[in-house]
């Protein structure tokens, strides 16, 4: 470990230092997150683009007194660093080991839990008025990028805060990034701030000039005021933040530490909200990342000579997913893409390239693109909208009031359904069929390989013009199980005849219950194992014709089995007075940890041989 690194445990360790020492350690942080997770995955981009800015905050204000949060989160591992957890970023994002994200259970420097955009300024202000009315004394800092200010959530609180006399200081980390490159109008407002950084100076200078004239009454005093405020529009017309309410200082070199410590004390100084407008550059110090930032966003391990992935066998779904999506457009021109800042994690960027008039990125605002893509389709054309699991739970209202009660043909196209691993708690998609199954007009699907999901995502286009929902996993799964039948609404597949026993399962699940019945004929137990392909509408006669066959059903989900799945098998079975015996297998009601899928499915007991275990068990 690097010299000055070394001696680090505590924010109190930066204090010490003078700027010519911070600025080597700045280096040597950036050499220790690239060798780290060059190995162990995980976000590399985003914390190489905030060493300097991360170091300033720790060296300015004294953690955990003063509230730091990370927006998203994805952004601390430098603040992880420097607050005692270094010696555990071998471990980062596995099981057992610290966490990608802000977890205020593993450390007190971490005061509130992120995962998700757009949420700091809202629970900031919250500390700064919980802190208020108690009448105690600290600072709340919320540090949010310039994507995530893109969530309609962010000006919700931009616009609650700069009302009030609560002091906070919120931090615009502008990298002109979220995950891929912002986009939108914000985006442009934002670039124009930092294409004329002289109105900050303007802005002091004429502050100073004032505050050193002597007051000659109210009406002189109001006159230099009104003619301060005429100079910064003719400088910089509609400073959006001022007019909310906020103080800006700004824009700011994140990568000059003088320049950051020198403007953090300043807004220590001011009262009620402050902005202070960061500019930095994701994936800062490594080439690599510098020129692909969205590539080092979230990146699994690498070769830090060259920048390659070490593991790349073959396409994903997500890749999958793209490729087929372009096949059905350029047959269909009515058929269009929508992302909420992921063309790359949900693999339509070979669509925007080939579509560019077809494809809508409308930044980090997955409400506004659940209810935009309702709009498109009720305009007449076929809008895809392609999201995480984890994320489309931010836009349930609108998949209700706008999409299902008008039973209009929009198609969720949900990626990162059931473990997504190491992301942990936040990100796992384990939610989605007990969120989606009881909304009236939603179908719902998912496949079991790379030929059946093809199938679903042209019938969800081509034959069925309502709601429909197709959830599939992160990564990689097999290219065909079993002999795949047509797509048909709510119809299930037998794929193994069996006379004692009947395993139902969905999705990825579908290889884990061959395998489980495998292991079953070797001790010559006879399973018949369902693919539902549906969750609704769900194939109650094959199911129940089987359960009334063979007297016991074992359901198979990688979702809580709250409301999931096997729920909605046992509502089928009681409709239809079918006294089998049934156990529910899926995650149970808690939230799910960090760690490799393989890991989590041991953890949970849903891997194929805890599952022959259990069946044996009941059996």
């Amino acid at each position: 470990m690097s010299k000055i690194l070394k001696g680090i445990n505590s924010p109190e360790d930066i204090k010490k230092l003078n700027i010519p020492q911070i600025e080597e350690l700045c280096g040597e942080i950036r050499e220790f997150l690239i060798e780290k997770v060059s190995k162990t995955g995980g976000h590399l981009a985003s914390n190489l683009g905030v060493v300097e800015l991360t170091l300033s905050l720790h060296t300015v204000f004294d953690s955990p007194k003063d509230k730091i949060i990370w927006d998203v989160g994805h952004q601390s591992y430098v603040h992880k660093i420097i607050t005692g957890r270094k010696d555990q970023f071998d471990y980062l994002r596995q099981l057992n080991g610290i966490s990608g994200f802000p977890k205020s259970k593993e450390c007190i420097h971490d005061c509130f839990d992120t995962g998700h955009s757009s949420t700091s300024i809202s629970a900031a202000l919250g500390l700064a008025r919980a802190r208020d009315i108690k009448k105690e004394k600290f600072y709340v800092v919320a540090v949010i990028g310039d994507g995530a200010l893109t969530g309609g959530m962010a000006f919700e609180a931009l616009n609650d805060a700069g009302r009030s006399n609560n002091s906070l200081i919120v931090v615009l980390n502008d990298n002109e990034m979220s995950i891929s490159k912002n986009v939108g109008g914000l985006s442009k407002y934002l670039s124009r701030i930092r294409t004329q950084p002289f109105y900050y100076k303007v802005k002091e200078d004429l502050d100073a000039i004032l505050n050193k004239i002597p007051a000659l009454g109210k009406t002189t005093v109001k006159v230099l005021g009104r003619a301060k405020d005429i100079i910064k529009y003719i400088v910089m017309p509609n400073i959006l933040f001022e007019e909310l309410g906020f103080k800006y200082l700004g824009p700011i070199d994140g990568h000059n530490v003088e320049e950051l410590n020198n403007v953090f004390e300043r807004a220590k100084t001011l009262k009620g909200p402050v902005l202070v407008h960061v500019c930095t550059q994701k994936g800062k110090g490594y080439p690599y990342a510098e020129k692909s930032p969205h590539k080092f966003h979230g990146i699994s391990p690498f070769e830090v000579e060259t920048g390659e992935i070490k593991e790349d066998n073959g396409p994903v779904f997500s890749d999958l997913f793209g490729k087929t999506m372009v096949e059905i457009a350029e047959q269909d021109s009515s058929v269009v893409a929508v992302t909420a800042a992921m063309p790359h994690g949900t693999g339509l960027a070979p669509f925007s390239k080939r579509f560019a008039d077809r494809f809508y990125d409308v930044g980090i605002a997955e409400q506004h693109a659940v209810t935009f893509s309702a709009g498109l389709a009720k305009g007449g054309l076929k809008p895809v909208f392609a999201v995480y699991s984890s994320f489309l739970q931010r836009a349930y209202d609108q998949i209700i009031h706008d999409v299902a009660l008008q039973n209009l043909h929009v198609v969720f196209a949900i990626d990162r359904a059931g473990i997504v691993g190491e992301d942990g708690e936040t990100h796992q998609g384990i939610y989605d069929l007990s969120y989606l199954r009881h909304i009236p007009n939603m179908a719902v699907m998912s496949p079991c390989d790379y030929s059946e999901f093809e199938g679903m995502l042209k019938f969800a286009l081509q034959e069925y013009e309502r709601p429909v929902a197709l959830r599939y996993p992160r990564g990689k799964g097999p290219e065909k199980l079993a002999e795949t039948a047509p797509i048909k609404l709510g119809r299930g597949v037998s794929i193994r005849e069996g006379r004692d026993l009947t395993i139902v399962a969905l999705g990825l699940m579908v290889e884990t219950a061959l395998k489980v019945a495998d292991m079953l004929a070797e001790v010559g137990i006879e399973a018949e194992v369902i693919n539902a392909r549906f969750v609704k509408p769900l194939d109650e006669k094959l199911i129940i014709q089987s359960a009334f066959k063979t007297g016991k059903v074992v359901t198979l989900e990688d979702n809580t089995v709250v409301g999931g799945f096997g729920s909605c098998i046992l509502e089928a079975l009681n409709r239809n007075n079918i006294h089998a015996k049934l156990k529910i297998i899926g995650f149970p009601d808690e939230f799910i940890p960090h760690g490799s899928r393989s890991d989590l499915m041991k953890l949970f007991k849903l891997d194929a041989e805890s599952i022959f275990s259990e069946v044996m068990r009941i059996l």
